[in-house]
């Protein structure tokens, strides 16, 4: 096993390279000459190869996908099919290995969702309807999350997913950018103008949460202390690519008028701002404020409808549009449903059948949606849009500590590992970014819920953050601590 210089060990490295390459000895032609070398690039795609299916999940995401037949965003796509065949490679790989693949921790915090989950659909009413529900849950929270921490063997790795997730992001953001400006994105306060990417109008917090993901990524890379030594200079690129690409970032995340994304990336950042350390702070939020004067005082990128819709997160008490009305309503229903069983839930899948029965009559039958090369459709309102009460409600007591255990374990151990990465000065933008994603997820889980093709990039996240939270440690020598 190699050390990283952060303190994270992954097994293989430089050791197992060379082991590969004295197995299999320099490929020669027909005349016995050696094959001319593949050059820098081969070298750096025979190393990466492993990462094919992590990356194409990410990259099939940018595939649009047709909504389902009640209207709703529907959860098949090509990349949860993608996600299925890396889960596959990876279990390939464990047993040709024949090896322990987890550490004990690693399987209990990443095994803790099973828990509640296989209770919550022994318990539910009709359990054979669950199943689906089972089969999503384990998928984002333990199977794709496990495979990635198998997948991924050091920093780079780490970093080349992330980058993936990046360019995913100005993919999403710029189509969502071209929406706005040409009127055909989804339907927001009577004009097609709300940026929504490849997700489509029934899917709107798709786009928002790929930006948001990527805006996060770029800053904790932007955020990372220099590096020493020979890879000072690729740190400095690195970063300066970062903040630019974050800056970019910002503006499809304001055009996707999602208030619960803004929330979510404003403590986000705010918090990664605050471990970078006070003087990087400080620039950083000046350079972000500068930005956001000129993008939205100076140019006017949908000031107006942007103040608006900041305003109406201050007045959801006192004059709530539909859609607050809507949710505090499930609010409530889902927390009536919880104090009828307390402890496992109504089953899992068992919200919509119950939702009316606890409902009150301010709820809408559904909510409409159009544009974005959609026309008029209502779209169903099957969640409460808060995660923790959609467990709390199908999975009760039980379930909700079991899930958000695993979480709560995987930030504790993220944070825990940063100080020795910036001591280091090496490794920290992946912490930084691991921090970041994982309190942007758990606030933007209290506006919103796993459902849509989007939400297989959330499995994602979870899987960049086991590989650093729950990778093993030990400490690095010296003659690593100059590398980048």
């Amino acid at each position: 096993m190699t050390v990283d210089a952060t303190g994270v060990g992954f097994p293989g490295g430089a050791g197992a390279f060379a082991g590969l390459t004295a197995r299999h000895p320099v490929a020669r032609g027909h005349l016995g000459r050696p094959l001319p070398a593949a050059g820098p690039w081969g070298h750096v795609l025979r190393r990466s190869a492993h990462l094919l299916p992590a990356v194409a999940v990410v990259a099939l995401l940018a595939v649009p996908s047709a909504p389902a037949g009640d209207g709703s965003a529907g959860s098949g796509s090509v990349a949860d099919a993608a996600s299925g065949l890396l889960v596959l490679h990876c279990l390939v790989r464990v047993l040709r290995d024949r090896a322990r693949p987890l550490t004990r921790t690693a399987a209990l915090v990443l095994g803790l969702p099973v828990l509640g989950v296989t209770v919550a659909a022994i318990t539910a009413h009709d359990p054979a309807s669950s199943l689906p529900g089972v089969a999503r849950y384990l998928q984002i929270f333990v199977l794709v999350p496990g495979a990635l921490l198998l997948l991924l063997r050091d920093r780079r790795d780490f970093r080349l997913v992330a980058g993936s997730v990046v360019v995913l992001a100005l993919v999403q953001g710029a189509v969502g950018v071209t929406q706005y400006l040409t009127g055909t994105g989804a339907s927001y306060m009577g004009e097609e103008i709300r940026a929504v990417g490849t997700f489509g109008p029934t899917d709107v917090m798709g786009m928002a949460t790929v930006v948001a993901y990527g805006l996060v990524i770029c800053v904790g890379f932007a955020l990372s202390p220099g590096a020493e030594g020979r890879g000072r200079h690729v740190a400095r690129v690195r970063r300066a690519v970062a903040l630019g690409c974050a800056g970019l970032l910002a503006v499809p995340l304001a055009l996707s008028f999602s208030r619960g994304a803004w929330i979510a990336t404003a403590v986000a950042v705010a918090l990664q701002l605050t471990l970078s350390g006070p003087r990087r702070a400080v620039v950083v939020a000046l350079v972000a404020g500068a930005l956001g004067v000129v993008l939205v005082g100076g140019l006017g990128i949908g000031s107006q409808m942007i103040n608006e819709r900041v305003d109406s997160i201050t007045r959801v008490t006192d004059a709530p549009d539909q859609s607050v009305t809507d949710r505090y309503t499930m609010w409530a229903a889902a927390t009536g449903m919880w104090r009828e069983h307390p402890v496992t839930g109504v089953g899992l899948k068992g919200f919509p059948a119950h939702r009316d029965s606890h409902a009150s009559l301010a709820l809408s039958a559904a909510s409409d949606t159009e544009g974005a090369g959609l026309g008029f459709q209502r779209q169903p309102l099957l969640s409460p849009h808060n995660m923790y009460l959609l467990v709390l409600s199908e999975q009760g007591l039980l379930g909700i500590v079991a899930l958000a255990g695993s979480w709560a374990a995987l930030l504790v151990r993220a944070l825990r590992r940063l100080p020795g990465a910036h001591r280091s000065r090496t490794g920290a933008d992946c912490g930084l970014a691991v921090t970041g994603l994982l309190v942007w997820q758990l606030v933007d889980f209290s506006y919103a819920d796993i459902g849509g093709p989007s939400t297989v990039l959330t499995a994602v996240m979870l899987g960049l953050a086991a590989r650093w939270a729950l990778g093993p440690v030990r400490r690095p020598a010296k003659s690593e601590a100059g590398r980048a």
